[in-house]
């Protein structure tokens, strides 16, 4: 799992028919100072995220499609979590 920040929404007029029902969302993989690190992703949302929020994120394999529900779904990233705090002790 990763943790990401939500920067932005994708609007795409034709979908698969299995993310017809989905948002799409922008997201940028954070470290846990919450610096910016890696490449933005598309992430399918599970749980109501919205532009500015941490999330975590669950990538590829068989949990993502669990999550969802449906083997049908091609999902690389999913959001599983909105994220409301971090604390880090070391």
């Amino acid at each position: 799992m990763t943790l990401g920040k939500v920067i932005g929404t994708l609007v795409a007029t034709q979908k698969n028919e299995h993310l017809k029902s989905r948002k799409l969302l922008i997201v940028q993989p954070i470290d846990l100072e919450g610096k910016h690190i890696g490449r933005d992703v598309i992430a399918i949302d599970s749980v109501g995220a919205g532009v500015g929020e941490t999330v975590l994120c669950m990538q590829e394999g068989q949990g993502a499609v669990q999550i969802l529900g449906d083997k049908k779904i091609p999902v690389h990233t999913v959001i599983v979590a909105v994220v409301d705090g971090l604390d880090v002790k070391e």
